[in-house]
């Protein structure tokens, strides 16, 4: 049922909005462990975040999600990491990505969206770690060169490098 609910959203995001911005939280603890989300709706491990509501600005939006998929309230200004462009998922879809250093745990506001919580070692995330996912990592914690493209229709996957 929440397949079908998801492909209806996305659907009506597509009719009805000409461009669609998210956000997401790559949230640091003390230990230098990152933060991954698994949905109830798509497979893998992601950064938590969704999308940003008419009028809302893209921090206010990013704090919303961050304490309702993950129970993670927001006590400083994050860092920008980059704007990317994901138009593999919708024509005209953006995402921010913001580092998240400081915060405090939170009541988290189970909707059903999120199966479970997870703190990662950056430099080697589980293999059920979306591509998109993946990549941000490696630029943040390995060097690599940011992209402007969240992903790309044409990448059918990407590993993960143990170097």
């Amino acid at each position: 049922m929440s397949d079908l609910r998801t492909k209806a959203f996305r659907l009506w995001f597509k009719v009805s909005r000409a461009m669609t911005l998210g956000v997401r939280g790559v949230v640091e603890d003390e230990a230098g462990r990152v933060l991954l989300v698994r949905h109830t709706y798509t497979p893998g491990l992601h950064f938590p975040g969704g999308g940003v509501e008419a009028a809302e600005p893209a921090q206010t939006a990013l704090q919303r999600e961050l304490q309702e998929e993950a129970g993670v309230g927001v006590t400083a200004p994050p860092d920008l990491h980059n704007v990317y462009s994901n138009h593999a998922s919708f024509r005209n879809d953006h995402v921010l990505l913001y580092r998240v250093r400081a915060w405090r745990p939170a009541t988290a506001v189970d909707g059903g969206e999120i199966d479970e919580i997870v703190w990662i070692d950056a430099s080697a995330p589980p293999q059920e770690t979306s591509a998109g996912t993946v990549r941000r990592l490696n630029e943040l914690y390995r060097g690599a060169a940011v992209s402007d493209f969240w992903r790309s229709a044409s990448m059918t996957a990407v590993t993960v490098s143990s170097t």
